[in-house]
């Protein structure tokens, strides 16, 4: 129980993470361009990357020497990027947008969960299969009733 009470934290924390990057993203966007403003932002992240990679093998050390090491990674598997792009790109131009950040991220939210459901279903991406029932077609509809709720609720 721990650990998923980990895996839940870890994630609703990325969940706030990625929210503060969409506004200050948009926030960017808005005094420059689009594209820019993913340009700076991946610049940066990628150097934040780099600083967690020296800062963590320095206090972790070198790998024992027992320790396997990890097999090769498939060239494909390094394309996450490129959707990450097309995603700071198109998120902070809807940030400015009528819909703001909750109704981007409600929709992004959407957006995820079905990806996730037929990802699931077909195993794509070397995802664990997982049948759909009906409960996550529900659990997309209330998602989206929640995005619908968010966008349109403000009169």
């Amino acid at each position: 129980m721990i650990g998923r009470s980990r895996d839940w934290l870890l994630a609703f924390t990325s969940g706030i993470l990625l929210a503060l990057m969409l506004n200050y993203n948009g926030l960017l966007a808005k005094h420059t361009m689009p594209i820019f403003a993913s340009w700076a932002a991946h610049g940066l992240g990628a150097f934040a990357a780099f600083v967690l990679v020296v800062s963590c093998s320095r206090l972790l050390g070198p790998p024992s020497k027992e320790a396997q090491p990890p097999p090769k990674a498939p060239l494909w598997y390094y394309l996450g990027g490129v959707p990450g792009a097309f995603t700071v790109i198109l998120a902070a131009i809807a940030v400015n947008s009528s819909l703001a950040l909750s109704g981007t991220i409600a929709l992004m939210l959407v957006g995820q969960v079905l990806f996730g459901i037929v990802s699931d279903h077909f195993g794509l991406f070397r995802t664990p299969k997982r049948r759909i029932v009906a409960a996550d077609f529900l659990a997309a509809l209330l998602v989206l009733a929640g995005s619908v709720l968010i966008i349109f609720g403000r009169a």
